[in-house]
């Protein structure tokens, strides 16, 4: 599983970020060229990314919205791309330096350098996603998820799916925020399969994010017991997971962008983070007047969705693009949640 993918779970665990103050190194600063548009001349964006893009689709996604809302409001984007803490920390610098309308920045990884930089500079912008300070500043807005409702859909799809009617998860910690990933997961499966039961298995140990012999030996404890439709929601131990599966011809599923390629005939679907919609209404907001204040984007905003439930489904390699009766009875359970008709309840909620 890529980096932003542990990363983004880690959100949850991650209460502070210690750095250093950003440096004004510049010149370090890793910017992707073919990323700078220099048509129109009215707004500029600017988007600094905690990894390297590459075939990351988390970011691709982040760097498609900087670059719809630069056509939307004629203007000019960049990017920066990190590669470790000293390049974050310059690369924020470089932003600041340039002095766009908005910065953007995707993780947790940014919250404390966008904390210091909002302070020392009030009339500049900023766009956190999937993260937030933890002190309101009126220059500093943020885009979060709901990501629970994506999972209680990937439930519902898991109970219409399953054949001895007991579901699992894997999650990465037995916290409020991480129970997003399982407890939806359970909730959505017996909603539509009552005799449903569900179990959760927790990773834990010294390295929960990155450690797949771990999520795969908690998947095979599932498993053993008959369970055959398992979330995975162990950061990089996601592939653990897929292949203890795979070994016992049961099926599992994906967080935050399309895993099946990397599991073809075992991951059902994905719950898919929209970074894109997230970046790009984002900028709207603040442009339009509306800032220091956090956003959640759930089904409704088209900021969480499913693999299945997205153009080219047919195409993603997962296992559910087979079945489309079922995927026609998870539409309407969004249109229930999307209309206000349905509440998932957050485990996170306070």
């Amino acid at each position: 599983m890529p980096r932003r993918h542990r990363r983004t779970l880690q959100v949850a665990a991650a209460t502070a970020l210690l750095v250093t103050a950003a440096t004004a190194c510049n010149a370090a600063a890793k910017k992707d060229a073919s990323s700078d548009s220099a048509k129109g001349g009215g707004t500029s964006f600017t988007l600094v990314t905690p990894d390297a893009v590459g075939q990351n689709e988390f970011l691709k996604l982040a760097v498609t919205g900087i670059e719809n809302a630069a056509k939307q409001h004629d203007g000019s984007q960049k990017v920066y791309e990190s590669t470790d803490t000293a390049s974050q920390q310059q690369n924020v610098q470089a932003a600041v330096d340039a002095g766009p309308d908005v910065i953007v920045l995707v993780g947790f990884e940014f919250a404390d350098l966008v904390a210091q930089q909002a302070q020392k500079n009030p009339k500049q912008q900023f766009l956190i996603i999937d993260a937030c300070t933890s002190k309101t500043y009126q220059n500093v807005s943020c885009a979060v998820f709901r990501e629970h409702e994506g999972v209680y859909l990937a439930g519902a799809e898991a109970g219409l799916l399953s054949k001895s009617g007991k579901v699992g998860a894997v999650d990465v910690l037995d916290t409020p925020q991480f129970r997003r990933y399982s407890d939806p997961f359970a909730a959505g499966a017996e909603k539509v399969a009552p005799k449903t039961s569900a179990s959760t298995r927790f990773v834990g140990g010294q390295s929960p994010f990155d450690d797949s012999a771990r999520a795969k030996e908690q998947a095979n404890t599932l498993l053993s017991k008959g369970y055959d439709q398992i979330m995975a929601a162990a950061a990089a131990g996601n592939y653990g997971v897929f292949e203890a599966a795979k070994a016992k011809g049961a099926y599992a599923y994906g967080v935050d962008v399309n895993q099946c390629p990397s599991a073809p005939g075992t991951v059902v679907d994905n719950v898919i983070k929209r970074t894109d919609v997230a970046v790009e209404k984002g900028i709207g907001s603040v442009l339009s007047g509306k800032t220091g204040t956090t956003v959640s984007y759930g089904l409704k905003e088209g900021g969480i969705s499913l693999t299945g439930l997205e153009p080219g489904v047919d195409s993603s390699k997962c296992v559910i693009a087979d079945h489309k009766d079922v995927l026609t009875k998870v539409e309407e359970l969004r249109d229930r949640i999307v209309a206000g008709k349905l509440t998932v309840d957050d485990p996170a909620a306070s």
